[in-house]
């Protein structure tokens, strides 16, 4: 080891001058839902398997402009990838957790990716392969 040291932010002063007075963090939202979970859409009534969450919103501005302006969610929250169905078909979704509550239904989801992804469903809740942990 070098006698070289790093320097340490010990204020919120250091902060400012590294970033700027203006610079805030985001508000620190946690996710209501983990990888495995299977969750139902609040309006739209279709169940799904979370695969994969970002902390906030993280796809097109083109996809969420295409939501009606007086259904679109707050982008600062947590949203879903969800492995899908309704009656009609098994798809890819991606839901902000506003629109999501947890699905009570003991019933495993319809997807096909579901196998190999996941493995065990129990108790409303699927184990994600060994192969797909991070």
């Amino acid at each position: 080891m070098s006698g070289h040291k790093h320097p340490k932010l010990h204020h919120m002063n250091d902060m400012n001058q590294i970033f700027g007075p203006d610079v805030t963090a985001p508000p620190i939202v946690h996710a209501r839902f983990s990888i495995g979970d299977v969750v139902q859409h609040l309006r739209f009534g279709f169940r799904g398997v979370v695969f994969d969450i970002d902390p906030v919103f993280a796809n097109s501005d083109e996809w969420y402009q295409a939501i009606p302006e007086e259904a679109r969610p707050d982008k600062d929250q947590p949203f879903y990838h969800l492995l899908a169905e309704n009656d009609e078909s098994s798809y890819v979704a991606y839901v902000s957790q506003q629109n999501l509550i947890a699905d009570d239904s003991e019933e495993p989801v319809d997807h096909p990716a579901i196998p190999d992804m996941f493995g065990t469903y129990a108790n409303g809740k699927y184990q994600l392969r060994p192969l797909h942990r991070h």
